[in-house]
């Protein structure tokens, strides 16, 4: 009996032991991962908050001023501003539109239409002819940084994959021997 009671009683100390031990860990580990998240706050930027770019009004502007069929602005503009002529930035967007689904305009999270392919498209096209920065568009097309960059990243691709290399090499091939 009495080797019983002993038994008991040191497995009673062994499983506070065992608890006091555990919450020493736990406290190290929580005040160990406080510390980390305190230094990725300090070492991160915080998500800026979501600003009103009123990208639909801005969509409708461009519209009208470019791609109706009574636009504010001219032919003569339009070449001047996207270099290309009107019916070629058509053709391009159609293409581009049908080979990835990016550019198509659909319903955002909170169900408000998202960017037109206009907008998407333009902005590449505006960095590709202007070489201006991603603050420059922003600031033109009110679309965030990180659209901008996607736009121009999937509008690379399908171009590369839309318009076969042999038309890239046969085309400076002909400026080459032209100029």
């Amino acid at each position: 009996m009495f080797n019983l009671q002993v038994a008991k009683n040191e497995r009673e100390e062994d499983e506070e032991r065992r608890k006091r031990d555990n919450e020493a860990r736990m406290g190290r580990a929580s005040h160990s991962c406080r510390v980390i998240q305190a230094v990725t706050q300090i070492c991160k930027p915080s998500r800026s908050r979501n600003l009103d770019r009123s990208k639909q009004q801005r969509g409708t502007e461009l519209l009208d001023d470019y791609f109706v069929r009574d636009s504010a602005f001219p032919d003569t503009y339009f070449r001047r501003r996207f270099r290309m002529e009107r019916y070629l930035f058509n053709e391009t967007m159609i293409a581009v539109c049908n080979h990835d689904s990016y550019f198509v305009q659909k319903n955002d999270a909170f169900g408000s239409m998202g960017l037109l392919p206009q907008q998407k498209i333009t902005t590449a096209l505006w960095m590709f002819a202007y070489g201006v920065s991603v603050n420059q568009v922003d600031e033109i097309m009110r679309m965030r940084k990180s659209t901008i960059l996607e736009s121009l990243m999937r509008f690379c691709r399908g171009i590369e994959s839309i318009v076969p290399r042999e038309t890239y090499k046969h085309g400076l091939a002909k400026s080459y021997e032209e100029g």
